[in-house]
C-alpha cells in the first residue's frame, strides 16, 4: 500500500510517484514532464482562463491546472483530443498576442507564453492577431500596461484581488474588447493601486513590464520605435510562410545572447524586518529588475512598492564613495590608510587619557548580522568598553523586555505560518499594511479567505483598522489599560484557560491580584471606549480557538512600552495562546536586520545571543574566544550616551548607518551633544545629518554590494549575496571594521563574513548550527538553530524558556504619561512609518518614483480640526512642542480624529523631521524614547498651497474587490466555445 501521503498515477501509460492531492502540474513538473500552461501558477492556482493545458483525467477532457492528484488517476497528455485542445487554447492566446520575442523585452527564458508555444510544437499562428483599441498605459510611476499584448490570462488580477487583497484589477469581461482595469478603468497611475508589483511579478508576457526593464533587457530591445515597429512587422510578414519554427529558433538564440549580460542574483529586501527575499536582475550595476520567487521563504511571490521598486539609492549619484576628513570646519577626501590612522590613534589616545568607557560605539540595524558581530567585538574585544548599542532601543526593546519576563525568549513566538493559522489576531499599536506590508498581505488573506478575525487596538484608523472586524480606539497612551480590562473581564466570567495556566504559567495568583483595578467602568473612563465594545473585544480573545498578538511601534514608544509589550503577552497566557501552533506572540521588527543586529551581540548588557554581560562563565568563554581580557562594566545604550556626551563622560562616538541626529528624539538636543563630541566617526552610503556633525565619515555599501546574513522579525537567518560590487572606493562594513581593527592593534584576518558567522556560532548556542552551507540559496534557518542545523519554528512548542518549562505572570500597573496636552499645547502628536517611504527617508527619498507618490512630509489633521481651525488640503502650519518646531503642509483625512494629528518619519531636515518635537521622556525600563507622547500647538503659516499628496496617491481612491479573475465570465461570453472546438471570434475572446 503507497503512503497516504504519496500516491502513483499514469501518464500516458507511464507509472509515477509522488505527493497525494499535488496540483497535476507541479507534480509532472518534479518529474520533468512538461504539460504547456499559461495562466496557472504555483502560487495563483488554477485560474482555468488560457485553455493551454488540457489533458484526460481518467478519459474525460479537463483544464489540467483543475486536476489533483491521487492514486490510481490516468492521464492522457499526448492523445489528440487532449492535444487538439491545448493546440486551439494556445491558438487563441497568440490571435490576442503579437508575438516579437527577439526584439520583446520578456524574451529572458521565463516568458510562459514563449514556453508554452515551444513546449506545444505549434506550427505557425493559425487565427489572426488583431490590435485591440487601446493605447499603452504608462501612467504609473513603476511600469506600464500593454492591452495589445494582453493575453487575459487574468494572473494579475488574481494576484491583486487574491494574494495582496487590495482590490485594485478587474478584467471588463463583457466588453467587447476585454481588457485589464484599474478601478473600473481609471489610469494605472491615478487608481488604488499600491504599487506592490505583484500583478507584474506574475504576469506571463510582456503586457506588464517594469519600466526598468523597457529597452534594457537584450541586445536588440533598445531599439528606437522607428526601427523596432518595421523590424517586428517583416518578422510578422514572414510567419505564414516560414512557420514559428525559424522565428522561435532566432528568439532562442536572442535569449541565449542576453543570458550573460544579465545577472539575477538573490538578495534580502533591506526596508522592513518582515525579510522578503528575491532575484535581484542587473546589468553591470544598472537593476533591470526585482523578481520575487515562490521558493523564498518569507514572501514567496510577494513584494511591497520600496522592495521591487525602491532601489535608487543604489545607484544614487550622491553615494559616499571615498573616506573624508575634517580639516578646518571642512571635508576633504582621504585615502582609506589615512582615516584608518587617524580613528586609531585618537581612538587610543581618548582611551588612555580617559579610559576605554569614554569612547562608544553604535551598530547599525541595516548591516549584517555579521558586521553587528564586528562592530561589537571592536568595541569589547579591542577598546574595552561595553559601550555598544543599535537602534532596537528605538523600537523593540520593550517588546523584548515583555516577552524576556513572560515566556523566555525575546523574539516573536513562531512564523508567518502561525499568524495565517491564528483564528484571530489582535493588533495593538501596528500600522502593518504600511510598516510591515508583505505580512499584512498574508494577514489580509487570511481574514478573506479562511474567516481569520482581526481586532484592532489603534488610535489612528489606518488600513488594517479599516479592515478590523472590531475597532477600538483608545485614548493616546492607555492601551495597557485596555489590555488589563480585557484581562479582569475574563477572569471575571470564567473565560480563562484554567488548565493550561495550572499546568504551564507562574504567577497567577500575583497577577489576578494586579487586576483589581481594571473593571469595565475604570476602562472605559480611562481609554474612552466603551465598557460594551471592552467587553466585546475580550469575549472575542477568549473565545477563540488560537489568537496571536501582533503589536509594533504604537506599543512601544511610550513611557510604558514594556509594561504594556508585559500585558500583550500576560493576555495571551490567560487565554492559553502561548506554546501551540498558531498562538503566540509578535512584535514587528521595524528594520531588515534590527533583530539580527541585537541577535549578534550589539548591545550594552549582552553578548551575543543574549548571554549576559556581567555572567563570569560567559565573559570567561568570550575572553577565551577572542584572547583578550573583557570588561564587566555596565555599558551605555543609545540614549545614556547622548546624555554622557552632554556630561562631558563620553569623549567620542562611532556611528554606523544609524542617522541619529534626526531619528533620536529630542533631535535638537541630540545634535548639540554631537557638537560637544572630542572625535566623531560616521560610517554611513550617503553624507546624512549625522554625517555633517562628523569628524571622519567612512564610506560603507548597501546591502546589495555584499554578502551576509539577516534576521527577520520572525527569527529567520538567511543569506543575501553580492549584487554588485562596491562603488568607488566604498567598502563593505564588515571590511572597513575588520582593517580598522588591524590598526588598532587586533590579530583580525577575516576574508569572508561565512567565518565571522563560523566564529559567531561557535561561541552563541543560540545559532550554534548557523552556517552559510545551510543557509545557500532560498534555505533558512529559525533560532534558536541547534549545532546538528535544526532550527525553531515555534519556541515553545517544547515549554517555554525557563529552567521549569513554565511561563510567568508579570504584574504591571499603569501610569498616565507623563507628556500631555494642555491649553498652550492642545493637540496629540502621534507619528510613524508611510508605506511608500522608509524611516527618515535617506533611502527611499532618492526614488523617483516613490517621490512621485510621496514629495514630501506633511500632517494628517482630522475633518473635525481643519474645521475648527480653518485648514485644507495644503495649509501649511507650523507645530510646536515644548522643544521646538516644524513646518509642513496639512493633509485632512479620517484616518485621525478630533485634536490628535499624525507625522511621518519621512524627514532628514530640522524644518520637517518629527523628532525635533520629541521629548527626552523614555520607557521606563529600557529607556527606548517615548517617541509617541508629544503634546503641540499649531500655528497657521499660509492658508492655502499646493497640496501635500499628488491626486493620483492611491489613498484617494477606491478599490473594487471582488473574488478572483472570475474567469467562469469569459465562458458565459457568447462568442466562448470550449476547446477543441473552433473559437467563434478568436480575436476577443
Amino acid at each position: 500500500m503507497p503512503h497516504p501521503n504519496s500516491c502513483t498515477i499514469t501518464v500516458d501509460g507511464q507509472s509515477l510517484t509522488g505527493p497525494a492531492d499535488q496540483p497535476l502540474i507541479d507534480f509532472l513538473a518534479d518529474h520533468q514532464v512538461e504539460l504547456p500552461h499559461i495562466c496557472y501558477h504555483t502560487t495563483l492556482g488554477a485560474i482555468q482562463s488560457c485553455d493551454s493545458c488540457w489533458v484526460k483525467a481518467d478519459g474525460k477532457l479537463v483544464r489540467g491546472c483543475t486536476v489533483r492528484t491521487r492514486d490510481g488517476l490516468a492521464v492522457d497528455i499526448g492523445g489528440d483530443d487532449a492535444k487538439d485542445a491545448r493546440r486551439e487554447g494556445l491558438d487563441r492566446i497568440v490571435a490576442r498576442h503579437e508575438l516579437y520575442c527577439s526584439v520583446c523585452d520578456n524574451n529572458n527564458g521565463d516568458c510562459q507564453v514563449h514556453n508554452a508555444v515551444v513546449q506545444a510544437e505549434l506550427p505557425f499562428q493559425r487565427y489572426e492577431y488583431q490590435p485591440k483599441p487601446y493605447e499603452v498605459d504608462s501612467s504609473h510611476p513603476f511600469y506600464r500596461y500593454d492591452p495589445d499584448q494582453c493575453i487575459l490570462c487574468g494572473r494579475c488580477v488574481e494576484a491583486c484581488q487574491e494574494v495582496q487583497v487590495t482590490g485594485t484589477l478587474s478584467i471588463d469581461w463583457a466588453s467587447e474588447h476585454p481588457r485589464v482595469l484599474w478601478d473600473g478603468g481609471r489610469d494605472a497611475g491615478d487608481s488604488s493601486c499600491v504599487s506592490c508589483g505583484h500583478c507584474v511579478t506574475v504576469c506571463p508576457c510582456n503586457a506588464l513590464m517594469e519600466k526598468s526593464m523597457l529597452g534594457q533587457a537584450g541586445p536588440l530591445t533598445g531599439m528606437p520605435d522607428a526601427v523596432k515597429r518595421p523590424a517586428i512587422d517583416l518578422i510578422k510578414g514572414l510567419e505564414p510562410t516560414l512557420g514559428y519554427e525559424p522565428i522561435i529558433a532566432l528568439s532562442e538564440m536572442d535569449s541565449d545572447w542576453r543570458e550573460p549580460d544579465i545577472s539575477r542574483t538573490k538578495t534580502v529586501c533591506t526596508y522592513c524586518g518582515v525579510g522578503c527575499s528575491f532575484e535581484m536582475w542587473t546589468r553591470g550595476r544598472e537593476i533591470l529588475k526585482v523578481q520575487p520567487h515562490p521558493e523564498a521563504p518569507v514572501n514567496g511571490i510577494s513584494t511591497c512598492v520600496k522592495g521591487k521598486f525602491g532601489w535608487d539609492f543604489v545607484n544614487a549619484p550622491d553615494r559616499l564613495t571615498q573616506p573624508l576628513i575634517r580639516e578646518n570646519d571642512a571635508f576633504r577626501e582621504a585615502t582609506w590608510e589615512e582615516a584608518y590612522a587617524l580613528i586609531a590613534r585618537r581612538f587610543r589616545e581618548i582611551q588612555n587619557e580617559t579610559g576605554p568607557d569614554s569612547l562608544a560605539f553604535v551598530a547599525s540595524s541595516k548591516c549584517t548580522c555579521e558586521e553587528s558581530y564586528l562592530m561589537q567585538k571592536l568595541s569589547r574585544a579591542v577598546m574595552g568598553t561595553n559601550n555598544i548599542d543599535n537602534c532596537s532601543r528605538y523600537c523593540q526593546s520593550p517588546a523584548t523586555t515583555g516577552l524576556f519576563r513572560t515566556m523566555g525568549y525575546g523574539g516573536d513566538s513562531g512564523c508567518e505560518e502561525d499568524l495565517k493559522q491564528a483564528e484571530l489576531v489582535l493588533f495593538v499599536g501596528s500600522n502593518t499594511a504600511e510598516s510591515h506590508p508583505v505580512m499584512a498581505t498574508r494577514l489580509r488573506q487570511a481574514q478573506k479567505h479562511n474567516g481569520q478575525k482581526h481586532v484592532v487596538l489603534d488610535i489612528r484608523r489606518h488600513e488594517m483598522a479599516a479592515r478590523a472586524d472590531l475597532f477600538l480606539q483608545p485614548t493616546p497612551g492607555t492601551d495597557l489599560v485596555c489590555l488589563n480590562t480585557f484581562a479582569r473581564y475574563i477572569l471575571d466570567h470564567g473565560l480563562q484557560a484554567s488548565d493550561f495556566i495550572a499546568e504551564k504559567v507562574n504567577h497567577f495568583d500575583e497577577f489576578r491580584e494586579s487586576l483589581a483595578p481594571f473593571t469595565l467602568e475604570y476602562g472605559e473612563s480611562v481609554t474612552g471606549i466603551p465598557a460594551e465594545r471592552l467587553a466585546e473585544a475580550a469575549r472575542m480573545i477568549a473565545e477563540a480557538d488560537t489568537v496571536c498578538a501582533v503589536w509594533a511601534m504604537g506599543v512601544t514608544q511610550h513611557m510604558g512600552g514594556s509594561d504594556t509589550s508585559t500585558a500583550i503577552a500576560n493576555l495571551l497566557l490567560l487565554t492559553g495562546n502561548g506554546d501551540r501552533r498558531g498562538t503566540g506572540a509578535y512584535p514587528m521588527r521595524g528594520h531588515n536586520n534590527v533583530q539580527g543586529c541585537s541577535d549578534f551581540g550589539s548591545m550594552p548588557d549582552t553578548f551575543p545571543g543574549y548571554q549576559s554581560v556581567d555572567d563570569e562563565a560567559v565573559r570567561a568563554k568570550f575572553a577565551d574566544g577572542w584572547g583578550v581580557p573583557l570588561s564587566g562594566n555596565p555599558g551605555m545604550d543609545n540614549h545614556e550616551m547622548v546624555d554622557a556626551i552632554h556630561e562631558g563622560r563620553l569623549r567620542s562616538l562611532y556611528v554606523i548607518g544609524e542617522d541619529m541626529a534626526v531619528v533620536d528624539a529630542n533631535a535638537l538636543y541630540v545634535q548639540d551633544a554631537f557638537e560637544k563630541l572630542d572625535f566623531f566617526v560616521v560610517q554611513d552610503i550617503f553624507f546624512s545629518r549625522t554625517c555633517e556633525f562628523a569628524d571622519v565619515v567612512l564610506p560603507a555599501t548597501p546591502s546589495v554590494e555584499k554578502d551576509g546574513t539577516f534576521v527577520n522579525t520572525e527569527r529567520r537567518l538567511q543569506r543575501l549575496y553580492e549584487v554588485m560590487p562596491p562603488l568607488g572606493n566604498a567598502r563593505p562594513d564588515w571590511r572597513i571594521l575588520t582593517e580598522l581593527a588591524q590598526h588598532l592593534g587586533a590579530p583580525w584576518h577575516y576574508q569572508h563574513p561565512s567565518e565571522i558567522m563560523d566564529e559567531a556560532a561557535s561561541l552563541t548556542p543560540l545559532f550554534a548550527g548557523a552556517s552559510y552551507e545551510r543557509l545557500a540559496g532560498w534555505r533558512s534557518l529559525q533560532w534558536p538553530i541547534s549545532a546538528d542545523g535544526t532550527g525553531t519554528e515555534h519556541l515553545y512548542t517544547g515549554g517555554f524558556h525557563f529552567d521549569d518549562g513554565k511561563a510567568r505572570f508579570h504584574p504591571v500597573h499603569w501610569q498616565a504619561p507623563d507628556e500631555q496636552p494642555d491649553d498652550e499645547y492642545d493637540l496629540h502628536v502621534n507619528n510613524g512609518r508611510l508605506l511608500e517611504s522608509f524611516h527618515e527617508g535617506n533611502l527611499t527619498a532618492r526614488s523617483e518614483g516613490l517621490s512621485q507618490l510621496i514629495p514630501g512630509n506633511f500632517v494628517e489633521v482630522s475633518p473635525t480640526l481643519a474645521r475648527e481651525r480653518g485648514l485644507v488640503d495644503g495649509t501649511r502650519v507650523r507645530l510646536t512642542s515644548r522643544r521646538g518646531s516644524i513646518e509642513l503642509p496639512v493633509v485632512v483625512t479620517d484616518r485621525v480624529t478630533g485634536k490628535q494629528v499624525y507625522v511621518p518619519e519621512n524627514a532628514t531636515r530640522n524644518l520637517r523631521a518629527i523628532n525635533v518635537l520629541t521629548s527626552s521622556d523614555v520607557d521606563r525600563d529600557t529607556n527606548t524614547p517615548a517617541y509617541k507622547e508629544v503634546a503641540a500647538k499649531l500655528e497657521v503659516l499660509e492658508p492655502s498651497g499646493p497640496p501635500a499628496l499628488p491626486a493620483t496617491n492611491p489613498r484617494y481612491h477606491r478599490a473594487r474587490p471582488q473574488d478572483g479573475a472570475q474567469a467562469e465570465r469569459k465562458w458565459q461570453r457568447p462568442d466562448y466555445v470550449t476547446p477543441p472546438g473552433s473559437a467563434n471570434n478568436p480575436e476577443i475572446v
